[in-house]
């Protein structure tokens, strides 16, 4: 490989510092930790800076077992991770997370750089061990066990001489290498003050990476969280220290190892009164004894003040809280399985509970998707109606002529085609009960008059029938749609909108819920219900689910699922064997031509991925299997991008055959 002249100056550089030489250097290292590490390549790896290295990527097989070893930690980390990007990436930085090898295990990075990152080594499995890829910030990173940079000439092989890279170290409870966080630029400025503000970053979400591991390992533990503010205590306690029921210290997270390190070590594990002044019950009643939940001790024995709050087990209550537990006379089970601790979700569940038994209509809110029968029918299984019958109705799915006869029935020879004996409708079959009405912003005017009126006399008169017949029941309606809206352009009636909305409960978005992981467990719990070997979730299918924007909320991430327990082969679903995202198209301004179906019909150019895809599949005679191997890609794959870009076998009649 031809050199340039920066290149041969940077080899010619390496070799004079390492051989300890006086002249002057084209390029010096930035620091010891560089410079030592310039040694160890030459004297302990034996790597020759004049034959410089390409970027080593790993086979698909190795890059598993690795990101296996590190399915945990991928799954803590998403959120970190992507954070992290969110803003490096304006800066032109990809992000690498590796394990304690140096593999890069995950990966976040401009799609349209694929091949120059790649060819650089910033890419999914690529090894930046020291004693392959030589100085740099990975793999520097693991063997010196500190946050740096390795701008530019700091690195050894010549080839790295344009990158600029930051990590910072993540370790496990015991403080020993767990992974490195980095981000790296392929082009940058060329002085190395610039990226101090980049390794302050790094830094910080490697410590809230290596906390929420932390967390997450010792969740069925008792665990103290201190800072020197109270302020920070709860959003940013520095120290966590996790302790058994008598006080013995399991393990602490960095800063933590730091305060227990001014501790005398003895044969036993230290107990956290030897850490803090105070005694066993103070800590115990932390969650009880103040407004905030937090309280100051002193450190012994440097005497110093902190303030602690207690992060108790999730296992179960423990016996030093069970005894104390408020509002458990308030559970109502049907109700609080539909919610881990979202906020929004725990406050439209209370209001839940205190309606679920008084006399008055409810009106559910929230986008297509998130789960507003299920709610009805928690309402209505907890409520004093549950012997009754729970009757559902979608007022979108049945067509405007039938609407009438399935809402309040008819009598026998009411209109031509009817049934010979007559129907009952299902405002009289929820008599005693409860009727939900779904998407009620697309019922007929018409219909609106007649079901104000059965709501305000609780009576109905079936088609064609002499008398009312009585009726006894609460309607819970629900619409995705703005229905104020919908009142001030005349299609919805106003009095009707205040004889449904007695009260209103409002269901979040998917995307807005901080209980994801929860509702992710409980679905795929009810479709492996009755699996005897359902495949597990693997981290990167949990991280990639847990990313999803989700438009369409529960109701898209069960049909997910469902495509992943279908497609997936072995004993576990990976990210890849969900399906791919679907664009969400911008409405097209009223009077114009979809922009797709104009494309299918050569109106425009299509994407470069539409003619590769095509041209593969003509060639093996649209033999899907043959092209998924052509591409490295599985069936299902091939299958959702010809659904997206309209390409259809011949033989095929309809893109339906692609379901």
């Amino acid at each position: 490989m031809a050199l340039r002249r920066d290149q041969r100056e940077h080899i010619d550089s390496v070799l004079r510092y390492a051989e300890g030489t006086r002249k002057p250097l084209a390029q010096t290292p930035n620091s010891p930790v560089i410079g030592r590490s310039w040694q160890r390549c030459i004297a302990e790896y034996g790597l020759d800076p004049t034959r410089p290295r390409p970027a080593r990527i790993v086979t698909h097989q190795v890059l598993r077992e690795h990101q296996d070893r590190a399915d945990e930690l991928l799954g803590v980390a998403r959120a970190g991770v992507d954070q992290l990007y969110q803003q490096a990436s304006q800066l032109d930085y990809v992000l690498l997370l590796t394990d304690d090898r140096g593999v890069a295990v995950q990966y976040l990075g401009d799609k349209y750089r694929d091949a120059r990152l790649r060819e650089a080594g910033l890419y999914l499995g690529s090894d930046w061990s020291e004693d392959y890829a030589g100085t740099c910030a990975v793999g520097t990173c693991l063997r010196e066990n500190v946050s740096l940079s390795c701008h530019r000439t700091d690195h050894f092989d010549a080839t790295h001489i344009g990158l600029t890279c930051t990590a910072a170290p993540i370790r496990d409870p015991d403080g020993s290498r767990l992974a490195v966080l980095n981000i790296s630029a392929l082009d940058s400025p060329m002085g190395p003050e610039s990226q101090t503000f980049g390794q302050h970053l790094v830094t910080l979400y490697a410590r809230m990476i290596e906390d929420a591991y932390f967390l997450r390992r010792y969740r069925n533990s008792y665990i103290l969280r201190c800072d020197s503010s109270r302020e920070f205590v709860r959003v940013s306690g520095r120290y966590l220290v996790a302790m058994e029921e008598d006080g013995s210290i399991l393990a602490a997270n960095t800063p933590g190892r730091a305060l227990l390190g001014h501790v005398p070590h003895g044969p036993e594990s230290p107990r956290i009164t030897d850490v803090l002044d105070c005694e066993l019950h103070d800590l115990w009643d932390l969650p009880y004894r103040s407004e905030d939940q937090i309280r100051a001790f002193r450190t012994r024995p440097s005497n110093e003040i902190v303030f602690a709050t207690l992060i108790q087990p999730s296992r179960s209550l423990s016996r030093h809280r069970a005894e104390r537990v408020i509002g458990a006379e308030d559970a109502v089970p049907v109700l609080d399985r539909l919610a881990a601790d979202d906020p929004a979700m725990r406050k439209t569940l209370g209001m839940a509970k205190r309606l679920r038994n008084e006399p008055i209509n409810v009106l559910i809110t929230g986008e297509t998707g998130t789960g507003k029968e299920r709610l009805a029918r928690a309402l209505h299984e907890s409520s004093r109606r549950a012997q009754g019958v729970f009757v559902a109705m979608s007022c979108a799915a049945i067509p405007e002529s039938l609407i009438e006869s399935e809402l309040f029935g008819y009598q026998g020879g009411a209109f031509t085609g009817g049934r010979r004996k007559g129907r009952q409708g299902l405002v009289q079959q929820a008599d005693g009960g409860t009727l939900f009405l779904d998407e009620i912003g697309d019922m007929p005017l018409h219909l609106q008059t007649r079901l104000l009126r059965v709501l305000a006399e609780q009576e109905i008169q079936p088609l064609g029938a002499d008398r009312p017949v009585p009726v006894d029941l609460r309607v819970v309606a629900a619409t995705h749609q703005d229905l104020r809206r919908l009142i001030a352009a005349g299609s919805f009636r106003e009095d009707l909108y205040y004889r449904l909305n007695g009260a209103t409960l409002w269901l979040p978005p998917l995307r807005e819920r901080t209980d994801q992981q929860y509702v992710i467990d409980c679905v795929y719990t009810g479709l492996t219900r009755n699996r005897p070997h359902a495949p597990r979730l693997r981290g990167d299918a949990v991280s990639a689910l847990l990313a999803s924007p989700w438009p369409g909320n529960i109701r898209e991430l069960i049909n997910a699922l469902a495509f992943a327990l279908a497609t997936a082969s072995g004993d576990e679903i990976k990210a890849s064997d969900l399906p791919e995202p679907q664009p969400q198209p911008a409405p097209a301004p009223r009077g114009t031509m979809d922009h797709s179906a104009a494309a299918r019909a050569g109106g425009r150019a299509r994407s470069d991925d539409a003619v590769l895809l095509e041209d593969a599949l003509r060639r093996r005679h649209w033999n899907v299997s043959a092209v998924a191997r052509e591409l490295g890609v599985s069936r299902p794959t091939i299958y959702r991008r010809m659904r997206r870009h309209g390409l259809i076998p011949p033989n095929w009649q309809s893109d339906d055959s692609l379901v």
